[in-house]
């Protein structure tokens, strides 16, 4: 091989490091989704200009495709069966296929939904509160497109899945005497007008609160507080369980709620980890917070547990482990180890009274603590994300951090999302209530869901 023709390769393969080693995702550094405009289509650049075009667009990484890939497949883990154990255990036995039911469908549904028009109003560009058209039914995408350094349907995946757990986790608050029909049409509604917008305004370029600086790493707005008001409102409107209050209601199965609550640990890497949108040191850095956040809360939890009640609970440990999950989401990639421990046995402290001290207060048949978790959860994670994120304190933001001012954004990004889902929400249950009715008759509340909804029982003797 000559000098020349033996240049020329060196400086080819140099162009190739470059591009793989570039495109920090924009999760990682601002919290969001990558914006539209960064979608290109895969290109191939002669070797003498290959570094012009490696700083010109980005370039697909296989790493991060797969890590990408496995983050979506771990999210739906956490979905099905996940969060459908852990709600079933929680149910009587004669409710049991019915929250399963409700979780699985809304699973299938919210994606076919997102990649028909919700995807686009989120991310394809747009004003404060919605997207464009521009990318409705998936328009101009193609396996070839890129958002960032992964194929944008791997993106577009990625993202259906937040979407759809989102509107599942509603199902916790109305569970054991919401109509199935009525279940699906809230969803609906609710996706369109509430986990829409919020996910726009937080995630996308343009968007209220992702141009006011919000910090929201994998969704403690956009997700839980979104979810856990919607649950409330529901909880408020459907009305209080048969009995409740009058006689017992145990979860029937802890040990169904032990293995939901451990796969939705296992999925959560996904969850947050793979909201860096890259395999690298921020998807790293959220994998250690998701362990040491979620482990803190546990301990913290049981800790309060023993000390109010004399013994610590196996729902009380699956409890607080989700509690540290939700508060850590929007911190995962901008707070410090240190920090996420901190988050976590604060967390852990605050949900266990949210679902006691606050439950009581409220007055609501949460039957599962939708609220009392996700959205007090969310709440704690998503105010101290503005504090933890300090340098100071081990957290990832510039070096010209104003606490004071991030936590009043932070703050911001509460109370939009608490009154948008909050008004939606009850809108969109009036709307459902006037068409199908919300609630099943108490008869079939008394026989049981599983039976007058389905025709099928979970357990047969």
């Amino acid at each position: 091989m000559s000098i020349k023709k033996l240049f020329a390769s060196a400086l080819a393969m140099g162009a190739l490091l470059m591009a793989m080693g570039v495109g920090t995702p924009a999760f990682a550094q601002e919290g969001t989704a990558p914006a539209a405009e960064t979608v290109v289509t895969v290109t191939e650049a002669p070797a003498a200009e290959a570094p012009a075009a490696a700083e010109a667009e980005p370039v697909l990484s296989a790493g991060d495709t797969a890590w990408m890939l496995t983050s979506t497949m771990l999210v739906i883990l956490m979905i099905v069966p996940g969060l459908a154990l852990f709600y079933g255990g929680l149910g009587r036995s004669k409710n049991m296929l019915s929250v399963l039911m409700q979780v699985f469908m809304l699973f299938s549904l919210i994606p076919i939904l997102w990649v028909i028009y919700g995807y686009s109003l989120v991310f394809a560009g747009g004003g404060s509160f919605y997207g464009t058209f521009d990318k409705l039914f998936l328009s101009g995408i193609t396996p070839d497109t890129l958002s960032g350094t992964i194929p944008e349907y791997v993106f577009v995946a990625f993202q259906s899945t937040f979407a759809a757990i989102t509107c599942a986790l509603i199902v916790g608050s109305f569970a054991e005497r919401m109509k199935f029909a009525a279940v699906i049409a809230f969803a609906v509604l609710w996706f369109t007008f509430s986990y829409i917008p919020m996910a726009h305004m937080v995630w996308a370029a343009g968007g209220l609160l992702f141009e006011d600086g919000a910090l929201d790493f994998a969704g403690g707005t956009v997700v839980h507080i979104n979810a856990g008001v919607a649950g409330l409102v529901g909880a408020y409107m459907v009305g209080k369980r048969v009995g409740f209050g009058k006689e017992a209601m145990p979860p029937h199965s802890l040990v169904m709620t032990m293995i939901g609550a451990s796969l939705l640990w296992v999925g959560w890497f996904g969850f947050n980890a793979g909201s860096a949108l890259s395999a690298g040191g921020g998807a790293g850095l959220a994998f250690i917070n998701t362990i040491l956040a979620t482990g803190a809360a546990a301990v913290s939890w049981i800790a309060a547990e023993s000390m109010l009640k004399g013994k610590g609970s196996m729902l009380g440990a699956a409890s607080g482990a989700v509690a540290g999950l939700v508060a850590v989401t929007p911190a995962a990639g901008f707070v410090g180890p240190m920090g996420s421990i901190v988050l976590g046995l604060i967390a852990g402290v605050v949900c266990l009274w949210g679902v006691g001290g606050l439950k009581r207060m409220l007055g609501a048949d949460d039957a599962f603590d939708v609220f009392g978790v996700h959205g007090v959860g969310g709440i704690v994670g998503a105010i101290l994300t503005g504090v933890l994120a300090a340098p100071s304190l081990g957290g990832t933001g510039a070096e010209d951090f104003n606490m004071a001012h991030q936590v009043l954004i932070q703050l911001k990004g509460v109370a939009i999302t608490l009154v948008w889902s909050g008004v939606v929400s009850f809108v969109a249950y009036k709307l459902v209530d006037m068409v199908i009715g919300l609630r099943v008759s108490d008869e079939a509340e008394r026989e049981g869901l599983d039976i007058t909804s389905h025709g099928e029982s979970a357990y047969h003797s």
